[in-house]
């Protein structure tokens, strides 16, 4: 980890009992602090992956964090039978040591904990198969810069804000992403602004608006039509 880019953060209980992490530098959390695990599955989970009925499915992730949103896609993968393949760009990994005092199997599956960390602990750039219906692998990189190869059914747009990374949010980005997109993928996000939604549409996707988890009015989802 001695090459890469750190952000000090600290450990924070939300209101659903979950953890995530505060980063002063910054002044934002990783997670709603309403319910970490409420939101992340609300709008990546029921409003993401379950929207993809393929057998076999290519998530992206943009900003793997604390891997709560890998470690809910390997569960439900587990649930559902699926085989999911999952790549996550991230410019600042959170450290390993770190990472493994998130309490998210405590509160989903106890017994999944070496998973859990098995995950944080693989390779970055590396492909990793965790379990016979999961691959992971987690990237270092600034997604403003990033050349895609692959193409994707569900992405998962879980960038720090706009106000904190206004130029994670671009036109020209989604418009990237759309092109890497398969026909009928979705993406899924927190941020319901309207200049997201913008972004968005003039990038090519149909955008709803749904509704938010616990402390948040509305989501977006936009779909490659």
């Amino acid at each position: 980890m001695a090459n890469y880019l750190i952000m000090e953060s600290t450990l924070m209980l939300t209101e659903d009992g979950s953890h995530t992490l505060f980063v002063p530098e910054i002044a934002e959390c990783y997670h709603s602090t309403h319910g970490a695990i409420q939101e992340s599955r609300h709008i990546f989970i029921e409003a993401g992956l379950k929207q993809c009925a393929k057998p076999e499915i290519s998530v992206l992730e943009i900003g793997f964090g604390t891997g709560l949103n890998a470690f809910l896609t390997i569960l439900e993968a587990g649930r559902s039978g699926k085989k999911i393949k999952y790549t996550s760009l991230e410019k600042y990994p959170v450290e390993v040591g770190k990472a493994v005092q998130l309490n998210y199997p405590e509160e989903l599956a106890p017994d999944k904990r070496p998973l859990f960390e098995q995950m944080h602990a693989s390779d970055w750039n590396q492909e990793t198969e965790l379990t016979s219906y999961f691959t992971l692998k987690k990237i270092v990189a600034d997604f403003t810069k990033y050349v895609f190869e692959d193409q994707y059914d569900v992405v998962y747009f879980d960038a720090f804000s706009p106000e904190k990374q206004p130029e994670m949010w671009s036109n020209e980005l989604f418009s990237t992403i759309y092109t890497h997109c398969n026909q009928g993928a979705v993406l899924t996000t927190y941020c319901a602004k309207g200049i997201v939604r913008r972004a968005m549409q003039e990038a090519g996707f149909t955008v709803e608006r749904l509704q938010g988890p616990p402390g948040k009015r509305e989501i977006l989802r936009s779909s490659k039509i």
